[in-house]
């Protein structure tokens, strides 16, 4: 699959860029948000939540690395943010590769410091920066 895009001109059109982005899921359950901090991973994963139905308070695993979500069909989401972890074996011990495995949604922040945990078979979501509040989502399927 080539690459796709999605443009967000402002955050007033995040919402609607999750949207396409869950049409987008395609059945993958690991979803790999990579950009630099501040890019809006965070923002984005919230408005995806929303949009697939969580209820919850949707905030940054930073600190317990994995947060829980329910969707409108009661089936758990995962989101984990890695940004603080410094060897692997910490994602190891929390047992990563099963929720990865579990067949359940995996949003994953900071995939590179897990790369040897990861599934072949994932989507990449790219945030890039393109002004203050504008930003340039790639979407590629790996496999």
């Amino acid at each position: 699959m080539p690459v796709t895009e999605i443009k967000i001109p402002a955050l007033a059109d995040v919402p609607a860029a999750a949207d396409q982005l869950k049409t987008a899921l395609g059945g993958h359950t690991v979803v790999l948000f990579e950009g630099e901090m501040g890019a809006g991973k965070t923002t984005f994963i919230k408005a995806l939540c929303h949009s697939l139905g969580v209820k919850d308070d949707v905030s940054s695993p930073t600190f317990s690395l994995v947060n829980e979500y329910r969707d409108a069909g009661n089936q758990p989401v995962y989101h984990f943010d890695f940004y603080r972890i410094d060897r692997v074996e910490e994602a190891v011990g929390i047992g990563a590769q099963e929720y990865f495995d579990s067949g359940y949604l995996c949003l994953i922040e900071w995939p590179s410091r897990v790369e040897a945990l990861l599934p072949p078979s994932r989507l990449l979501v790219t945030l890039t920066v393109t002004g203050p509040e504008s930003r340039i989502l790639q979407l590629k399927v790996m496999d």
